[in-house]
């Protein structure tokens, strides 16, 4: 029996390897074939070739364009990170051509617009794939006048701010803070940023779109119809197709805001007095003022020379009027804060945005067009809830307690306020239902020196999963929601289309981030895009054939 058993597994072996060479050669003919498919249908002319916008591992230029945009380190040396393409097309030709022959040759396709997906979905896939990056199309077109703006969905939330700042200082846009985020992505899953309790958020203020369907068909508002209209604003725009451009509502603005960033202890008891009423009033004050709490360890030396780790409470804030008004406004709703003068200071709008991305004070707008962060990030893993009730004081003490079992500064718990023009805006109006009953959105956020040890990532991620599972019977039920933007792979099942109940597992994640406006949302997939082409982890799915003949 041993004998044969020695030919046996070599033959197992050798026929495994015929199989992958043969899997592996042809699917390098299907690549061949998509690339000579594109180059085929997008015509060369004096100043132009379509090699010039290809970019496959034998280009030296490769590297630099997939790792430009990847905003998570943790996927950096990810095995899955290995597009066979980068395609970054100059035009609405050429994205129509990359979707002809990516549907033609069966290959799939991932959009990148700033790459700030926290998973890394629009530049990592598990099966061979390319990405249509957006970067090329990011022109901005400010109508100050109608108070509006056409923006393609490759430019940055910073070139946007930059473009209506250059136009008017009295009108602004309420989107995020980071920079570099791109516009497709954030206008595609909600937006939320220092404005949002006075505006809304982002995808409350899209009026209009430009979008390329699976059939390859340029469309607006008119042509797209009301009901795909609704999707793509905040329902993930890439489950339905390539969003173009989006055309914005501006808002008024004050010339003068004003900001505060106040540091307190949270062994201190005023700062414990302050944050328990913070829960219950940050949501329900004047809506020109918006409140970020942040938590983290920070280590400091006593004076017999001992390390001691403290928590620190980072309280920051936007006033959407003058210096006096808000302390006036703080000092009535927030006494416990203890806020004085001197760490509030009054600035334009724009000069907000540049200063909460750590950019000097005084540094010319021009730094809102450069495309990279001006700080090493580190790889990490980020969940989200939504506090419909208070936090219990001796919750919150054991859910911030569990920061010291993370690497000094490297866990964060963070409240963003709701209420204001939030709690005015339907659940229904558009697909992010996270409006009226919400006091706030609660992050949780581990970061790390990303060294490839498996075991110490697997302790980071560990300690996030800890916290979160820790506020399960504090936070919104039935669905537990969560935030589309901070897209979170571990909060639903894997599912694959094979699966005959594909959509009812789904609907696990989908209605965490939609709550029943999920099951809207697969009646508009499987009407638009039925074969399910614009797909990944967690996207919209269509109901099955079967179904949808019903």
């Amino acid at each position: 029996m041993q004998y044969f058993s020695f030919p046996s597994s070599l033959a197992k072996i050798t026929i495994f390897l015929i199989f992958s060479f043969v899997f592996a050669s042809s699917a390098n003919d299907t690549h061949e074939a998509f690339l000579e498919c594109l180059t085929t249908r997008i015509p060369s002319n004096s100043t132009f070739t379509p090699q010039s916008i290809i970019y496959t591992p034998d280009n030296p230029s490769y590297s630099t364009i997939l790792d430009s945009t990847t905003q998570n380190p943790r996927f950096l040396s990810s095995s899955t990170r290995n597009p066979f393409a980068i395609i970054t097309p100059l035009h609405a030709s050429h994205i129509q051509a990359a979707l002809y022959c990516s549907q033609k040759h069966g290959e799939q396709m991932r959009i990148r617009s700033g790459g700030h997906d926290y998973e890394g979905l629009s530049y990592q896939s598990s099966v061979p794939f390319f990405i249509l990056d957006l970067r090329n199309l990011s022109s901005i077109s400010i109508d100050a006048k109608s108070k509006s703006a056409w923006v393609q969905a490759g430019a940055t939330i910073g070139e946007l701010y930059y473009g209506i700042a250059k136009t008017s200082l009295n009108l602004s846009f309420p989107g995020g803070v980071a920079h570099t985020i791109g516009v497709g992505g954030q206008l595609g899953g909600g937006g939320y940023g220092y404005s949002t309790r006075k505006y809304g958020l982002a995808s409350d203020n899209v009026i209009d779109a430009q979008l390329i369907d699976a059939r390859g068909r340029i469309l607006d508002r008119k042509t797209m119809g009301e009901d795909l209209f609704w999707a793509i604003r905040g329902g993930g725009a890439g489950s339905f197709g390539i969003v173009l451009a989006w055309k914005i509502r501006l808002v008024n603005t004050p010339s003068t805001v004003t900001i505060f960033e106040a540091v307190r202890s949270w062994e201190n008891n005023t700062t414990k007095k302050f944050i328990r009423r913070y829960q219950r009033r940050a949501s329900k004050t004047d809506k020109d003022l918006t409140i970020f709490v942040g938590f983290r360890t920070t280590s400091s030396t006593d004076e017999e020379g001992n390390e001691r780790i403290s928590i620190l409470t980072i309280v920051s804030a936007t006033f959407h009027g003058s210096k006096d008004r808000l302390l006036q406004l703080v000092q009535k709703e927030f006494p416990d804060l203890g806020l004085v003068s001197e760490e509030c200071t009054e600035m334009s709008w724009v000069r907000s945005i540049i200063h909460f991305n750590l950019f000097g004070d005084e540094v010319p707008l021009e730094v809102l067009l450069n495309r990279t962060l001006n700080f090493e990030m580190k790889a990490f893993k980020l969940r989200s809830d939504y506090v419909q009730k208070p936090i219990p004081d001796d919750v919150l003490e054991k859910l911030l307690s569990k920061l010291y079992d993370e690497e000094t500064g490297e866990g964060y718990i963070e409240f963003f306020p709701y209420g204001g023009k939030m709690s005015k805006i339907s659940e229904s109006e558009i697909p992010f239902p996270y409006r009226a009953g919400n006091l706030y959105n609660l992050r949780y956020m581990v970061s790390w020196k990303d060294d490839g040890n498996i075991t110490r990532t697997n302790m980071h991620l560990s300690w996030i999963k800890d916290a979160y599972d820790y506020m399960t019977p504090y936070v919104s039920k039935d669905p537990r929601g969560a935030y589309l933007n901070f897209r979170d792979l571990d909060i639903g099942v894997n599912v694959n289309e094979s699966d005959y109940d594909y959509v009812a597992k789904a609907s696990v994640w989908g209605t965490k981030y939609f709550r029943n406006n999920f099951y809207r949302l697969v009646d508009i997939k499987t009407i638009v895009d039925p074969t399910n082409f614009f797909k990944y982890e967690q996207s919209i799915p269509p109901l099955p054939p079967l179904h949808s003949a019903m």
